[in-house]
């Protein structure tokens, strides 16, 4: 590592390790295997609320988010993206609310996890939806989550933990860059380094933990889902870990279930009425688009597909075709995949999934034409969705139509929430458009988004060198947001 991509990395991780120190704390899984005592939860008082700001605890979400983008290979597929933040907000609604809003991602990981940041950020790893049944079981792991926020674990851990992070977090910025050149180093160190002061989070990330079921519970109960989902999917996990040939499932390590525990979760869930919901196909769908975008050996996903499509039983048949469509795609058999899509589209024409898979096979088989009609259309029936503003740009941007692609995300910008593929797209739509100064600020928001502020920062000096003096309008909006990224990069600099 040069000396500059070093001092970017410190200033980038500097303010940030007291808080990432935090967040191993509670992931630690060296007491998983201890028998869990009947613990009353204790008092806590409102000491939350009185280490941080809600308005400071938003912008260490944000930074803990950009910091994440450039460790874990976070998906970028809109479809997946999208799903996972609609379930979020589904449950959030019945949840206490937090003074900042919630952003739910995904996390391109075999491993069945979940976790919960500071301000409201919450990852799910890919392995976790393949591996639940139903949505019932994946909500119960999100309403979890939710309950670790809304319960302000990180800022009670904060406060418990406050005299032990400074020493711990020398330690960890070593951990951090070894982890960069090698994992398994990395892991170790981390593991080195906590190995003093975990103990003393332990007894405490135990009730974050029985809290944390609770407040679930009641959380999945108010949004409409069966709270014995939640005990009967970590039977499931734990049941199955003596099949984990690497070991127990990542959410059993990170969220530690005992037979006592679940034993306590299934007596408060049975306190509440039972609940019969159906599987949703939204939830089917997106599983099955998962297996396809994260198999690396097409034929044996052609042969999984085959198989279950003859097995499914009329419910589960629409899936099923659908991930097999998107399988022979991947194969490079589109036109046997326009076959599929088409049977699922005569008995389902407005499903946003199929026609956003009817387009990418329409294009795969040469016909940008008929994509781009397919998407026009499909936005007419939902303006400004993310997932089709992001296919239909792409294929306007393939097919030389820099300008209408521009116009589509700028659209998309007044009114959505900003998310990096759109400013990566955008840049491309502005510098094909012949517009560098518009395409260099949408670098910016891009890399911004992606936590390399100093790249931010590059990228803004060069639309500013491109600016002509006499545009003052132009170069004081350039200027004032390169303001805000110099004082952030400054503050990152601070101990």
């Amino acid at each position: 590592m040069n000396s500059r991509k070093l001092e970017q990395a410190q200033a980038l991780h500097r303010p940030r390790a007291r808080w990432l120190t935090l967040f191993l704390f509670l992931a630690v899984p060296a007491w998983a295997a201890e028998p869990m005592p009947n613990i009353v939860l204790p008092d806590f008082g409102d000491a939350a609320t009185t280490v941080i700001s809600p308005l400071e605890e938003q912008r260490l979400g944000q930074e803990f988010m950009r910091a994440l983008r450039q460790s874990v290979k976070i998906t970028d597929d809109p479809e997946a993206s999208e799903y996972i933040q609609n379930l979020g907000y589904r449950l959030v609604a019945h949840a206490d609310q937090q003074a900042y809003p919630y952003t739910f991602f995904l996390v391109e990981n075999p491993s069945v996890n979940a976790f919960a940041g500071p301000g409201g950020y919450i990852g799910v790893h890919s392995g976790l939806i393949l591996a639940s049944e139903n949505e019932s079981e994946l909500a119960s792991v999100l309403a979890h989550e939710i309950a670790h926020v809304t319960q302000h674990h990180l800022l009670r851990a904060y406060d418990k933990s406050n005299r032990l992070a400074l020493p711990a977090t020398a330690a960890l910025m070593a951990a951090l860059i070894l982890a960069g050149q090698n994992a398994q180093i990395g892991t170790a160190a981390v593991a080195a380094t906590l190995a003093g002061s975990q103990q003393a989070a332990i007894n405490f990330t135990r009730a974050h933990e029985l809290e944390a079921d609770r407040v679930g519970l009641q959380i999945l109960a108010g949004a409409g889902y069966d709270p014995r989902s939640m005990p009967a999917f970590f039977e499931e996990l734990q049941q199955a870990n003596r099949f984990y040939a690497s070991g127990a499932p990542e959410l059993l390590l990170t969220h530690p279930v005992t037979t006592s525990r679940i034993a306590d979760t299934r007596n408060r869930a049975e306190q509440y009425p039972k609940i019969n919901t159906a599987n949703p196909l939204s939830f089917q769908l997106i599983r099955a688009k998962l297996r396809v975008l994260t198999s690396k050996d097409p034929q044996t996903l052609l042969t999984y597909f085959e198989n279950k499509l003859e097995e499914a039983k009329p419910a589960q048949a629409g899936a099923e075709r659908y991930g097999y469509a998107l399988a022979l795609l991947a194969a490079g058999q589109a036109d046997k995949a326009d076959e599929q899509i088409n049977l699922l589209l005569k008995n389902d024409p407005d499903r946003i999934q199929y026609r956003l898979a009817q387009g990418q096979i329409a294009a795969a088989r040469g016909g940008s034409d008929a994509a781009l009609k397919i998407y026009a259309e499909a936005l007419k029936l939902y303006p400004r969705d993310y997932p089709l503003t992001a296919a239909y740009t792409r294929e306007l941007l393939q097919t030389k139509q820099a300008v209408p692609a521009r116009l589509l995300l700028q659209d998309y910008l007044r009114t959505r929430e900003p998310r990096p593929l759109v400013y990566k797209l955008l840049a491309q739509a502005e510098n094909d458009a012949g517009a560098p100064i518009e395409s260099q600020q949408a670098l910016a928001e891009f890399a911004y988004l992606n936590g390399q502020t100093q790249a931010a920062i590059d990228h803004l000096n060069q639309a500013l060198s491109l600016t002509k003096k006499d545009d003052f309008y132009r170069a004081s909006r350039i200027e004032a947001r390169l303001k805000e990224f110099k004082q952030e990069a400054a503050l990152a600099l601070k101990p």
